[in-house]
């Protein structure tokens, strides 16, 4: 299967306009495959891939780039292995896929502020049993476009056939898989690579949640880059931050206070890279568009990401990587591949995890111009457009189940977490010139100072 994980990698390779010869450079290891309609195990051993590629080119590093398939079927789950805790269940109680009149709608409901969206137009409902009779009284779009309007998220489920006639996947269609920008204004680079340490002391400022933008910054300080997470005041992801906020600094402002938009602007001003899942227009409207954030940033490198796109009628719509499989398609096609009653999902969720390693890949090309010539740029991504990449490549060639996991897949060394100790999965990619690690422990969201590490060379 090496073929199919080396055309993904090439694919995004090019969208990241990366020199063709590097592909030549890929090796692959690991064998099997995850089970599904879809060849998700070469999409997530090419995504990485392609990452990892973007991270030989920055160090400067010759000779093969190798990642282990298998592992990174694994890390495309989770990497965390904890020792005598467990981590939160990931979804809420009435998340999840309900029959309509017409057909099936997905719910997602794990932020609060989304559940009260939908129980504004379905009723308070205290489990699925009884959201699923509420929710059979309805025309599936219909109550999609009643959530939304309420400042819900929901997903009524197409068939790839429907999402490709539909104005939206249409516009999604036509957009690039990465569509690259670079911008006039120039600076004198703060940062340049370390031997052995690629991107010690590179300052990644992550205004990322759920959860593309946090496995990009992940993999930005699995080779030392100094990742300085910020989230609003109350914001919590109990079943993700043990896995996402590993070796990152994790802050907490409040944009809407004076004395924390001061803290922000430094921070920004100090920054070489800004990854944010805003959707269209919401920086704007906290006074940070993107004039401004230049202003403050000269050379700035920025990667953006949304869920439906930056063109066409859903451009802007909230959305999450198990709502996108609903609407372009690739749950039905999974049901039909299973022959089930019900939507089948992706085994993983693939298009977050995809695009958060091409996220990281396309940053990493836009510093590698940098250190050329001092101009910043931008990126931006959705997980639609990912989502039409894995649906294009046709479906998955038969192959074996990857083998159960052994105690040799773990990295040696514990882990102090804040919420305990904890093993992780060896690093997917095996050889990128540097090794892969990470010096911080996962922590919980608002543990640190919003301030740019002291000593960012030790990390």
């Amino acid at each position: 299967m090496d073929a199919s994980a080396k055309s993904f990698a090439a694919q995004i390779w090019s969208a990241v306009h990366g020199p063709p010869d590097a592909v030549a450079s890929l090796r692959f290891v690991g064998a099997g495959a995850l089970p599904s309609a879809f060849a998700v195990t070469d999409f997530a051993a090419g995504a990485i891939a392609a990452a990892a590629l973007a991270l030989a080119e920055v160090a400067g590093t010759r000779g093969t780039v190798t990642v282990d398939r298998r592992l990174a079927s694994l890390w495309f789950a989770t990497s965390l292995r904890p020792e005598g805790w467990r981590v939160p269940a990931p979804w809420d109680p009435v998340a999840g896929d309900y029959a309509a009149r017409d057909g099936w709608i997905r719910l997602h409901t794990n932020a609060p502020h989304h559940r009260a969206a939908a129980e504004r137009v379905l009723g308070r409902r205290a489990d699925r049993a009884a959201m699923a009779l509420a929710v059979a009284g309805w025309a599936g779009e219909e109550l999609e476009a009643a959530i939304l309007a309420e400042g819900g998220c929901a997903a009524g489920m197409r068939g790839i056939a429907a999402w490709a006639a539909h104005p939206a996947g249409r516009a999604v269609a036509a957009e690039p898989l990465v569509a690259v920008e670079r911008v006039a204004e120039r600076s004198r680079p703060r940062w340049t690579p370390r031997a052995g340490r690629p991107l010690a002391g590179l300052r990644v400022l992550d205004l990322t949640r759920v959860l593309a933008g946090p496995v990009a910054t992940r993999f930005l300080a699995g080779f030392g880059a100094d990742v300085l997470r910020i989230d609003p005041p109350e914001w919590q992801e109990p079943a993700l931050e043990p896995e996402v906020t590993l070796g990152k600094s994790c802050a907490r402002l409040d944009l809407s206070r004076d004395t924390d938009r001061a803290v922000f602007e430094g921070l920004l001003a100090g920054a070489d890279v800004l990854v944010h899942g805003y959707r269209p227009g919401a920086l704007d409207g906290l006074g940070y568009g993107s004039a401004a954030r230049r202003a403050l940033a000269p050379g700035l490198v920025e990667v953006c990401l949304d869920a439906y796109g930056w063109t066409g009628p859903w451009a802007g719509r909230r959305g999450f990587d198990s709502l996108v499989q609903m609407s372009c398609g690739i749950a039905q096609a999974g049901q039909a591949w299973m022959q089930a009653d019900r939507p089948v999902p992706l085994p993983v969720q693939a298009l977050d995890h995809a695009t958060g390693y091409m996220m990281a890949a396309a940053g990493l090309r836009l510093l590698t111009r940098r250190l050329a010539d001092g101009a910043g740029g931008r990126a931006r991504l959705s997980l639609a457009r990912t989502a039409a990449l894995l649906a294009g490549a046709g479906p998955a060639e038969p192959d074996a189940a990857i083998t159960p996991e052994a105690q040799d897949d773990r990295a040696p060394g514990m882990e102090a977490t804040s919420w305990g100790a904890a093993r992780r999965l060896r690093p997917p990619v095996v050889d990128a010139g540097a090794p892969m690690r990470w010096t911080r422990p996962a922590r919980r969201l608002g543990t640190d100072a919003p301030a740019w590490a002291a000593n960012p060379g030790a990390a």
